[in-house]
């Protein structure tokens, strides 16, 4: 009793538990937050989480685009975009959770995948990042803290879904430090500063 029919389509609040799950190992009281927000039990996230699990790792699964798309609906929107010498193309999905982001869904020329997480949308106004008091968790994506605090070293990161970002950054006083930033689906979770820049 109390579980969820798996018959049910996985929709869109089921992908954004998806999300919340993984961020959940960083910020467990926020993704507590989110999920009361939306309204669903506990179990609904665990079993959006397996869910998801068995269709991206199916023998059968549909492509990743193609998953999205199936899931979300057409993209709000379809922009194309040069990396290196390369054309692909982005396409952008709103998740009423985070309404001022996207998830964004980068395409490579023959369909495949290359990168899927957050970014800001379009026209809105994004955080002001000066200092690593502004470095707070979910304030701001991967693009945004490299571009804030450039030049930025991507890191490798500890499981799919999870990027890391190398930089220096000033504290409230001025003293600059050595700071390594995790994100989560391009959403920061945490900081770890590791000491202050060496002069």
């Amino acid at each position: 009793m109390g579980r969820m029919p798996s018959a049910e389509p996985f929709g869109p609040l089921d992908l954004q538990l998806v999300l919340l799950r993984r961020m959940a190992d960083h910020n467990p009281d926020l993704v507590e937050d989110a999920r009361r927000a939306l309204g669903v039990p506990l179990a609904r996230m665990r079993e959006a989480n397996k869910r998801w699990q068995a269709m991206v790792r199916s023998p059968r699964a549909r492509s990743s685009a193609a998953r999205y798309r199936q899931i979300l609906g057409s993209p709000e929107s379809t922009t194309p975009r040069r990396i290196g010498d390369l054309d692909c193309e982005a396409r952008l999905w709103p998740l009423p959770l985070w309404p001022d982001l996207r998830l964004e869904v980068l395409l490579a020329p023959n369909g495949a995948v290359w990168n899927e997480w957050l970014v800001r949308a379009p026209g809105a106004q994004g955080p002001a990042l000066h200092t690593l008091e502004d470095l707070t968790p979910w304030s701001c994506t991967v693009d945004e803290a490299a571009r804030a605090f450039a030049p930025a070293r991507p890191l490798e990161g500890t499981a799919p879904t999870r990027w890391g970002l190398a930089f220096t950054a000033p504290d409230a006083s001025g003293v600059r430090h050595e700071v390594v930033a995790e994100f989560t689906w391009g959403l920061l979770q945490r900081t770890a500063v590791r000491r202050p820049e060496r002069r």
